[in-house]
């Protein structure tokens, strides 16, 4: 079968079309052909080995793939623990959700990790009241565009947006957002950042923010919360740990910091079927709108990296094996 490998450690130039032996799989787990594969920016950093858990070579990244059951069968979204940029995979069937009719292969993968992030950052991570306010960073990405969209489905009584254009900021109030900011302003000082959060909200403090960059970004969003607030962060998109949170800073204001991982879901199936029960239907219903940012193919896998790297891509970024 053609598979991405890498057998070092890199940028995208480390990522190599090869031909492999078809996976074997293991006990309890099936073999699917693949359609379509699913691009994430935790990728890169698994490609890296910058990520929360070590790699080893050589590897076939990818973490999620839509396809059907080697035999055929009904067509399925699933997760996986690595393997997925490649044209087979051996997947637990327990990690995979029937795709409905009319929601598309793009749509079904950036509800299936990215959309089961959201799910899980605003409902079990942030406890999120109604009529809180919810500031989403990066909000035009995979999970960003949908935990804008989930927010304010489920009652925030306002959201805001960080995007890194003035097209990224658009359409994050296209996808309902009442505010965007840029956070470049958190380049040189996170308390600029701060001051452009509280006046993105009147100039009051904010309840929840969901944040995956780290640095400044981090340290600007947990002076803007409000007493009782909460961070919870789920990545490290700046390559820098952040530093240590004294408890004095929490104290003060009753403020936490909660970290998130969804990879700890897929030890609790139960979780994410909570998230995929509800947000496929969603999906085909129309009410929840999955951005698809670009169908590449396995051979410009590089491209596609690059392009998620230089934030030229918006949503779900995909990779067609056949191609």
């Amino acid at each position: 079968m053609r598979a991405v490998q890498i057998t070092r450690f890199g940028g995208p130039e480390v990522l190599d079309v090869v031909d492999l032996p078809d996976p074997t799989p293991g006990e309890g787990q099936q073999l699917f052909d693949v359609s379509t594969a699913g691009v994430n920016y935790a990728d890169t950093h698994q490609i890296e080995n910058s990520y929360l858990a070590a790699q080893q070579l050589p590897l076939v990244p990818g973490a999620e793939f839509v396809g059907t059951p080697a035999g055929g069968g009904p067509r399925v979204v699933g997760l996986l623990d690595g393997g997925g940029y490649a044209e087979k995979v051996a997947a637990h069937p327990r990690l995979t959700w029937q795709v409905p009719d009319g929601v598309t292969d793009e749509q079904a993968l950036a509800v299936v990790l990215q959309g089961s992030t959201a799910y899980h950052l605003l409902r079990t991570s942030a406890h999120l009241a109604a009529g809180e306010t919810v500031v989403v960073i990066a909000g035009a990405g995979g999970v960003g565009s949908l935990a804008v969209q989930l927010a304010r489905r489920w009652g925030a009584g306002r959201v805001i947006a960080t995007a890194s254009s003035p097209e990224k900021r658009a359409l994050t109030e296209e996808l309902g957002a009442d505010a965007s900011v840029d956070p470049a302003l958190a380049d040189d000082d996170p308390r600029a950042f701060t001051a452009a959060l509280r006046e993105a909200n009147g100039g009051r403090p904010v309840d929840v923010v969901l944040e995956m960059t780290g640095g400044n970004v981090f340290a600007g969003s947990l002076s803007a919360l409000a007493p009782f607030g909460r961070v919870v962060t789920y990545g490290m998109a700046a390559r820098q740990e952040t530093a240590a949170v004294p408890p004095g800073v929490l104290l003060q204001k009753s403020r936490a910091v909660v970290g998130f991982w969804l990879a700890h879901c897929m030890a609790r199936p139960a979780m994410l079927d909570d998230a995929m029960t509800e947000l496929l239907p969603l999906v085909a219903d129309g009410a929840l709108r999955p951005v698809v940012g670009g169908r590449y193919p396995l051979s410009a896998v590089r491209e596609a990296h690059q392009d998620l790297l230089a934030r030229r891509t918006t949503g779900k970024l995909v990779l067609d094996p056949s191609r």
